[in-house]
């Protein structure tokens, strides 16, 4: 497979996003954010390559380059100047319009009731077009695309360094992990969570879609379409090892919302089985790589691994602790209502060194990834002594630890280049 294949996926998804967003995108701002985002790829792209961090097959290339830059690498900074206003607008444009933000009752802080619906709101009264235009930008919303890369990345990034290719269960895997698995992990979180997130001012945005009603059956329904075909393919490309592997992923999405077993109700339990949303795709991308190849999977991957979900757990308890008034209000148990905002906050801060100090364990240039912790550790110590009555104040932290991802996942991809 070549790299334009690879990357076709990429502009597709970020081309249809746009166009869903037309009306709003202002395009000369993108126009010019995209040129300065090709002339940094052109530039970083020929340093990075002469200074040979890392180098391309030639039997898997166009042809065409600029310097010494393929030109394939230049779909992804196109796809990013694309996907990201589009995504921004949709977000802002369901914020404005969520019930969070509109009921009166919810402004001055008393406990809202849910909205009740006109007809024509209904997805139902409408046609297909219509329906599928209304459908799109709720799943967008549901899905957090700012969280996307975050499950996306871990299988990409394990694959390609136990099989040293790129094949099409990769590709695969990496469209799978990208959009339908967040569309099923935070769709069915809104859906089972509407009536604690109505008392959660935080949610109708990046941190969280506040659905109508109306949208639920939709939205389950379109999980479902779009994790089904994408898991048998997976299937199909591998053996046992990986099927048991999407098992233990597809049953901890399904399982921290779901009604009947709501692990997320479950001190600690909420943890681990968030932790296990992110790391289960590298052990799946781990088992699929072997399943292909037969190549061996190093030992320091387990290492990495283990630290991993010791940063998905901090990450989770941490993220819990903003919604302790809230979840004991709605009566729903969390790591942090029953640790309390103080003791949660030092759990965090100790996985999160944790997780640092595992790193130090690992093969060279391992160790070097340990200062990936420093940040985490640098937004979250200052709460050391909060009180659950100023829990929500974390938030303030929390909207750093959104993108703190991004430039941990930006030194890890310089980790593994240099590896």
């Amino acid at each position: 497979m070549t790299y334009v294949w690879s990357a076709l996926p990429f502009l597709a998804a970020a081309a249809a996003c746009a166009w869903a967003a037309r009306t709003r995108i202002h395009w000369w701002a993108l126009v010019a954010a995209g040129a300065a985002l090709l002339l940094l790829t052109a530039v970083f792209d020929n340093i990075m390559i002469a200074l040979d961090f890392f180098h391309y097959a030639p039997e898997h290339l166009a042809g065409l380059s600029i310097g010494a830059a393929p030109i394939e690498d230049f779909a992804y900074p196109i796809a990013g100047a694309l996907l990201l206003p589009a995504c921004w607008h949709m977000l802002r444009a369901r914020r404005r319009t969520s019930p969070a933000h509109t009921s009166p009752a919810h402004s001055s802080g008393a406990s809202p009731q849910p909205p009740r619906l006109s007809p024509q709101v209904t997805p139902r009264a409408e046609g297909p077009p219509s329906f599928m235009r209304s459908l799109l930008p709720h799943l967008m919303l549901s899905s957090r695309p700012a969280s996307w890369i975050n499950t996306a990345y871990p299988f990409g990034a394990a694959y390609v360094v136990v099989a040293h290719q790129i094949d099409w269960a990769v590709v695969v895997g990496v469209i799978f992990f990208l959009v339908p698995y967040n569309m099923a992990m935070y769709g069915i979180n809104d859906v089972f969570d509407y009536e604690s997130d109505l008392r959660n001012p935080r949610k109708g945005g990046i941190e969280g879609a506040l659905l109508d009603p109306s949208w639920h059956r939709p939205i389950l329904v379109s999980a479902a379409v779009g994790t089904i075909p994408f898991l048998l393919l997976l299937m199909v490309a591998s053996g046992p090892a990986t099927w048991l592997a999407l098992a233990v992923s597809m049953f901890a999405v399904v399982a921290y919302s779901a009604p009947g077993l709501r692990f997320k109700e479950r001190p600690v339990l909420d943890s681990i089985t968030s932790s296990t949303h992110f790391v289960s795709p590298a052990v799946v991308g781990l088992t699929l790589a072997f399943d292909r190849t037969e190549a061996a999977v190093p030992a320091t991957a387990y290492v990495v691994l283990a630290a991993f979900f010791l940063w998905g757990m901090a990450a989770h308890a941490f993220g819990a602790i903003q919604d302790v008034v809230p979840d004991r209000e709605a009566r729903i148990a969390s790591i942090a209502t029953a640790l309390g905002a103080r003791a949660t906050v030092r759990l965090s801060v100790a996985l999160w060194a944790m997780a640092g100090v595992l790193m130090l364990f690992t093969a060279w240039p391992g160790p070097l990834a340990a200062v990936i912790a420093l940040p985490y550790l640098v937004i979250s110590v200052p709460w050391w002594n909060v009180s659950d009555g100023d829990s929500a104040q974390v938030n303030r932290s929390w909207r750093r630890f959104i993108w703190l991802n991004y430039f941990g996942g930006f030194i890890a991809t310089m980790l593994l280049i240099l590896a």
